[in-house]
């Protein structure tokens, strides 16, 4: 009986999956990215990119949004609609969460975190100090989230 349950509740679902992937066949875009389940803005040498990112932002007066994570995250392109707000570096940290995939350990360490899933996103101020770090693991759905929904959590 259970068994037949679970088999007709299976076959419902796979019935029902096309039209749950038709609602959301046509993703999200954001303007000036090609493909927001992809980015080539990681650095590939981050420390670098980091340094003149902060002398921006003393230029700028704007903060910096540092994104540490991997091409491969579609949660990262996300944190682009707020460009005109903060200045980004994408740090290209692979998923040091996974052993062996991670890369770039310094940036991590230079900011003092322990990565536990990607994108890790840390606001700092001018002088590089992190300002979120309590939210600054909590990423990891930032492509489901409403563009005003990250700048609303980015800026609490």
């Amino acid at each position: 009986m259970i068994r037949k349950f679970f088999a007709t509740l299976a076959a419902s679902l796979l019935l029902m999956a096309p039209a749950l992937a038709a609602d959301s066949a046509v993703p999200r875009t954001l303007t000036g990215i090609e493909d927001a389940y992809k980015s080539d803005a990681f650095n590939a040498d981050p420390m670098p990119a980091i340094d003149i990112t902060l002398a921006a932002a003393k230029a700028s007066g704007k903060r910096v949004l540092l994104v540490m994570g991997t091409g491969g995250c579609h949660d990262s392109a996300w944190f682009a609609a707020v460009r005109d707000r903060y200045e980004i570096v994408y740090a290209d940290i692979g998923m040091p969460h996974v052993r062996g995939l991670g890369r770039n350990p310094q940036v991590p360490k230079r900011f003092r975190f322990r990565i536990k899933g990607t994108p890790t996103v840390a606001v700092l101020d001018t002088e590089g100090r992190v300002l979120n770090r309590k939210a600054a693991p909590k990423w990891r759905n930032a492509a489901s989230r409403s563009d005003d929904g990250i700048y609303n959590e980015l800026m609490n």
